[in-house]
């Protein structure tokens, strides 16, 4: 038996997908939630297999409390069920732990294939969103070092590079001297780089500061 729990503030739309699982009989709704307390709660007393959980929900965003399930137990599954179309949401829920991405208009089929293709341990997501992630996977293969920073980071990056003196930094961002050394610490690691030097000669090879 497939025992799920289902999470949204609209009753409505609760009764909607309660009525599509009734007529499978190996899936059973174990529960409802209308926010992030109540799933938490709910999912920390009772053993679930799979959460419908909605990504707009008041107080917590539907990505928060996934997050909390996740840590309460990370065994369990979850299924994005939303309103908002993939672009915007899906790929961001994906990367957070969701194990699915569903919008509100899809069929009901489409449901119930999504959550048996979850607990079989596949990911559910449309064509197009495969293809999204595929191509942010690619871009990211081939990111300049540089583009992993902070816009922050990018700053004092540039600033080091230059030059400038870590007091100078400090006083032209409005900043402490140990929170641009903290930055310094972060650009190196991330840029795996070990002196000032590096940096700079980085940043005159790509062309981010003159020579």
């Amino acid at each position: 038996m497939i025992k799920i729990l289902l999470v949204d503030d609209h009753q409505m739309i609760r009764e909607g997908v309660k009525k599509i699982l009734k007529s499978e009989p190996d899936i059973k709704i174990l529960g409802e939630a209308k926010n992030g307390v109540e799933a938490i709660d709910f999912v920390s007393k009772n053993e679930i297999d799979l959460v419908v959980l909605d990504i707009t929900l008041p107080g917590q965003s539907g990505i928060d409390i996934m997050k909390s399930l996740l840590k309460i137990k990370s065994k369990i599954k979850i299924l994005i069920f939303s309103m908002h179309p993939e672009d915007r949401f899906a790929v961001r829920a994906l990367k957070s732990g969701a194990h699915g991405y569903l919008t509100k208009d899809s069929g009901a089929e489409q449901l119930v294939n999504a959550i048996r293709k979850i607990i079989n341990g596949n990911k559910y997501i449309s064509e197009t969103l495969a293809e999204q992630l595929a191509l942010e996977i690619y871009e990211e293969k081939f990111k300049e070092l540089h583009e992993y920073l902070s816009d922050r980071e990018f700053e004092v990056f540039l600033m080091i590079s230059r030059g400038k003196k870590v007091s100078n930094i400090a006083d032209q961002l409005n900043i402490s001297i140990p929170t641009v050394n903290t930055y310094r610490a972060r650009i190196l690691e991330k840029m795996k780089m070990k002196t000032n030097v590096e940096l700079s000669n980085y940043a005159v090879k790509h062309n981010l500061i003159e020579s």
